[in-house]
């Protein structure tokens, strides 16, 4: 039976960026799902008192600068540092959402993601954004409008909210069936479950 990994994300956290990249070369070898929910990690973190791993400037440091680019190597994906990070990701969040609605969500996923995490792009620019979604064969306008529709927000507001009451406090966030897991460097054991089948 093919499995489910839900993956709980923000395309402003680079260990999302990692943890995207590695579930796809998992659910490629174990022939899983992956079941995408758009969070907002900003709306995560007020609600549960936590705060990004960078907001320690050694431990910012040391994350940036060794950790993931350790992973990032090991995991065989391309991953700069963004001169413009932190990013405001609430438009591309909702973007997430709408992109699902559009059935375009691998491309825009794939699109975003790289454009900030390899890319080195500024994807808190609206016309920047707008061009890498276009150069991924995307309707960038209808994805735009369509973002900021009443229906796209309380999606997005909906998932995070969700995540909260089932104890998520940050992202990346999986989960199989009734176990979780947080952070990209708990990925081995994603996989373990997955093997074992």
């Amino acid at each position: 039976m093919t499995k489910t990994i839900e993956f709980l994300f923000d395309f402003g956290s680079p260990t999302s960026y990692l943890a995207y990249k590695r579930l796809l070369q998992l659910a490629d070898t174990y022939d899983a799902r992956i079941s995408y929910v758009p969070i907002l990690l900003g709306g995560v973190f007020k609600a549960t008192g936590n705060s990004s791993p960078v907001m320690v400037p050694a431990k910012g440091a040391y994350m940036l600068k060794h950790d993931m680019p350790r992973f990032a190597r090991r995991y065989g994906v391309e991953m700069n540092g963004n001169p413009f990070f932190p990013i405001n990701t609430l438009a591309l969040m909702r973007g997430a959402v709408a992109a699902q609605d559009m059935g375009c969500f691998d491309a825009y996923a794939a699109a975003v993601f790289d454009a900030i995490w390899a890319g080195q792009k500024n994807m808190g620019d609206p016309v920047v954004a707008g061009e890498i979604i276009a150069a991924a064969g995307i309707d960038a306008q209808r994805l735009l409008d369509l973002a900021q529709s009443t229906d796209m927000k309380s999606k997005l507001i909906e998932n995070t909210e969700v995540a909260v009451k089932r104890g998520v406090f940050g992202a990346p966030t999986m989960s199989i069936g009734d176990e979780f897991f947080f952070g990209q460097d708990r990925l081995d054991f994603v996989e373990e479950i997955l093997a074992a089948g």
